[in-house]
């Protein structure tokens, strides 16, 4: 769960495999607009993923990969829960 208007860490970087699959997802009613943000190793989110809308998970598989620390920035008004999963090689 992150607070409203928090940001956190929510997959670190791996230091001895390589991630190959990684995916972020909010966990609200389908029909909710909650206004989330994902970045790669950018705490201020200058560039950021949405994750609201019809758009509320985000998946990435292969070798090549981002290999960095992936944040979550909860811009909405109210604390939301996320579910995150990788795989390492």
């Amino acid at each position: 769960m992150i607070p409203a208007g928090q940001r956190k860490i929510i997959l670190e970087r791996p230091h001895s495999l390589s991630r190959i699959f990684f995916s972020v997802g909010v966990i609200i009613d389908q029909d909710g607009w909650y206004d989330s943000r994902m970045s790669f190793d950018d705490p201020l989110f200058n560039t950021s993923y949405a994750l609201n809308g019809v758009l509320k998970y985000f998946e990435a598989e292969g070798a090549d990969i981002f290999q960095g620390n992936v944040w979550i920035y909860n811009a909405s008004e109210k604390s939301l829960s996320y579910s995150a999963t990788e795989i390492l090689h």
